[in-house]
């Protein structure tokens, strides 16, 4: 009766729960039934591929695994014998692999977990299997918690790849079957593995191509790690999938019919997006689940001979924008192009009914089955191919690389990890617990992650025992300790530091509770000022400023006011009539310039700076673009800081006119050959023998300009650099830049010295 339950176990039950269901169940009897069960089901998903002899070298290895594993049992309590039978359906059924592969699969725990040698399975199977069983072996503990050995052991893994890619097809497989039964062990073990498959598992099943299996690896992984987010999508994802159906059948049947009246030999259908993907959306793009559009896409499979693939999905893609609008940007055309793991397919996102956008992925047959199985559907097409192929070159470029023997194993982990499409990354504590944060998180994100207080009172890190700053971007495998201090506290600035939602809502909650205290004085100073002009303290007239001064909440207002980044100096000529007016509204601001800035323009309309009487002008240049001497500028009366010097073109003018016109002060240069300002110019070239040499004698020689700073950075026979140099004006660096233009292969560009001001 046992079997009938099998077959009949409902899609959310794990293979966990089988495998209990045979613990508690099962006699030995009945065990050794269920393991020839299996056996046959795999000879029978392998017989289209067996050849003369096959039968029976697959018998010998799995005889050979059960015997091995004859006293061993899982932490389930099943048999063991039935983890290397899975592994194998895997490589089978979800990979596509063959029989030698299948043998392997078989084999794939003997030569580490038992007294099965290497020699031996060579004897048994020849060289190509023993090969593949030995990389198995090598691999099987990719991770370690010392950073230097955990690349070190991915090193290994790539080196076993460029050998024999089914090497790492196989462990896959394996990593799958481990995912799918990780319930029955503990929880660190837990964590500790799904840490490693998506960190280096996942990332890998994208690359040769195994998307399906990428995304359940990820989907289990994150189970474990983020088990209640987990669980919520789940669980809203059963609860809307009758209506997700009903708007899938709805959007699809204008579709079916085109494509049917045309001839097209085609299926059509809707599948779900992934709980990961799900979440990674809400995540990245800060919305609810309810706010997610594209929870699933609508995939179009053609059966298209090869020589007309290109021209029918492009005639479907026709189709589809003819009924539906697309949207442009979203447009993904990998016919062209394929992506470097072979994927081929036309993606867009076109608005389909009730205003929702919809993501609709045009395939063929052929580019279906290497989607959904990689790297040896891939191979299949290939065979009696010209074409070199996207994984061979891949292959040669990393055995480019590895045979470089000095070659920093961190650097290069890190630097390989790039070509995986990484959405998340995987950090760890000075304990060697593991932190999920999205990719581009910082120390300060790290800090938040581990306890809000930690986040609060964090003043520094420490990266692989290296002090990083609060802001240093964070990458996989790094091992984060947090420095804090009592003293310090969150900033305005921490919110541009962040990009978890956790540490933006603890920083703007902390910001809020120290903003609330320091406005409770500016509310006062308020209600003081307002009552010395006979305006009432009212909420009419609270808005009114808060319209004035361009502020979203009357707590900015009172902030802005106790810190005296508003000067209520200005409420003179601001006239406030309290309630007595239905719609008051109020007057232009005159800004009360010095008497020195008001003379200049009624003098010249407009004010000289550094010129007859400058002194008698507090003035400073604007740190956001660095004027110089013959540079367009404006000048802003700011209160508190007199007047600040901005270039016409600084990424802030458009802003400061717009909102600020009353304020801005028309300005041009006097001569002035004693004072010299700093500069910086951005230089790229020819990596050429003296060319460093030349640049500074054209600078100090030639020119006789002094030298604030020279940095220059070569590599692959180019190099780039930045100069900060002292010019008197504009004139002087356009001379300078005209020179340094003249040399071969030398491209300069000017920039702002310090553009965080």
């Amino acid at each position: 009766m046992i079997y009938y339950i099998r077959n009949r176990m409902t899609e959310e039950q794990t293979t966990q729960e089988t495998t209990q269901l045979l613990k508690y169940t099962l006699s030995p009897e009945q065990e050794k039934k269920e393991i020839l069960r299996q056996y046959r089901a795999l000879l029978r998903s392998l017989r289209p591929k067996l050849k003369k002899g096959d039968r029976e070298l697959v018998r010998t290895a799995f005889e050979i695994a059960v015997e091995a594993h004859k006293t061993m049992r899982r932490k389930s309590g099943e048999p063991y014998i039935l983890h290397p039978l899975a592994v194998a359906m895997i490589c089978v059924e979800e990979i596509g692999l063959g029989v030698r592969s299948t043998i392997c699969a078989l084999l794939h725990d003997t030569v580490e977990d038992t007294d099965v040698t290497l020699e031996e399975i060579q004897a048994e199977f020849g060289v190509e299997i023993a090969k593949i069983v030995d990389g198995l072996t090598k691999i099987s503990n990719v991770i370690d918690t010392n950073t230097s050995q955990q690349a070190e052991n991915f090193k290994k893994i790539l080196l076993t790849l460029t050998d024999d890619p089914r090497v790492i097809l196989i462990k896959l497989a394996d990593r799958l079957h481990n995912m799918r039964t990780l319930d029955s062990m503990k929880k660190e073990k837990q964590l500790k593995i799904s840490s490693e498959t998506v960190w280096v598992y996942a990332p890998l099943a994208h690359r040769m191509g195994l998307y399906t299996i990428k995304t359940e690896l990820e989907d289990l992984s994150m189970k474990y790690l983020e088990t209640d987010a987990y669980k919520e999508i789940a669980k809203r994802l059963s609860e809307t999938k009758r209506e997700r159906t009903r708007y899938i059948n709805e959007f699809i049947r204008p579709l079916k019919e085109k494509l049917e009246a045309t001839g097209f030999n085609f299926e059509i259908y809707g599948r779900p997006k992934s709980i990961h993907s799900i979440w990674n959306k809400i995540k990245k793009k800060a919305v609810t689940f309810d706010e997610v559009y594209d929870l699933f896409a609508i995939r179009i499979i053609l059966d298209a001979p090869p020589e007309k693939e290109k021209e029918q999905c492009w005639k479907v893609y026709s189709m589809i924008t003819d009924e539906y609008n697309p949207s442009p940007e979203r447009l993904r055309d990998w016919l062209s192009n394929p992506k470097s793991n072979g994927y081929e397919a036309l993606h867009t996102t076109v608005m389909g009914p009730q205003g929702k956008w919809v993501e609709v992925q045009i395939r063929t047959k052929r580019m279906n089955e290497i989607a959904e199985r990689g790297l040896a559907a891939h191979y299949k097409y290939k065979e009696g191919s010209s074409d070199e192929d996207r994984f061979d070159k891949w292959f040669g470029q990393i055995r480019e690389v590895l045979a470089q023997e000095d070659t920093d194993s961190v650097n290069f982990l890190n630097d390989f990890k790039t070509s995986f499409l990484a959405e998340e990354i995987y950090v760890y504590t000075p304990k060697g617990e593991v932190k999920m944060l999205p990719k581009g998180s910082t120390a300060l994100d790290f800090a938040f992650a581990v306890h809000s207080e930690v986040g609060s009172h964090c003043i520094g890190a420490k990266v692989h025992h290296k002090l990083v700053p609060i802001s240093h971007k964070l990458r996989s495998g790094d091992q984060i300790e947090i420095i804090t201090s009592n003293k310090q506290k969150p900033t305005e600035d921490w919110l541009s530091i962040v990009v978890t939602a956790k540490a933006k809502a603890k920083i703007k909650d902390s910001l809020k509770e120290e903003k609330r205290k320091i406005a409770e004085d500016g509310k006062y100073i308020l209600q003081r000022k307002l009552d010395g002009m006979g305006a009432s303290y009212s909420q009419f007239n609270i808005d009114e400023l808060m319209g004035f001064y361009k502020l979203s909440s009357q707590l900015d207002l009172f902030y802005m006011i106790a810190t005296k980044a508003i000067d209520l100096k200005e409420l003179k000529d601001f006239n406030i009539l309290g309630d007595k007016l239905e719609h008051p509204r109020p007057k232009q601001i005159i800004v009360d310039i010095p008497e020195t800035q008001r003379q200049y323009s009624k003098k010249d309309s407009e004010l000289i700076i550094f010129g007859e009487s400058s002194d008698k002008i507090m003035y400073s240049l604007a740190k956001c673009c660095n004027p110089i001497p013959g540079d367009a500028v404006f000048g802003f009366v700011s209160t508190g800081k007199g007047l600040i010097i901005h270039r016409t073109n600084c990424p802030n003018a458009a802003q400061l006119m717009a909102n600020y016109g009353h304020r801005v002060v028309k300005t041009k240069w006097a001569k002035n050959k004693e004072i010299s300002f700093l500069t910086g110019l951005k230089i790229i070239g020819v990596d050429d023998v003296g060319v460093v040499n030349k640049i500074t004698n054209i600078i100090s020689g030639e020119l006789k300009i002094n030298i604030a700073a020279l940095t220059i950075e070569g590599g692959e026979g180019l190099f780039e650099g930045t100069i900060k140099v002292f010019v008197h004006d504009k004139e002087e660096l356009d001379e300078l830049v005209d020179r340094l233009r003249a040399l071969p292969g030398l491209k300069v560009d000017r920039f702002d010295t310090d553009a965080s001001g």
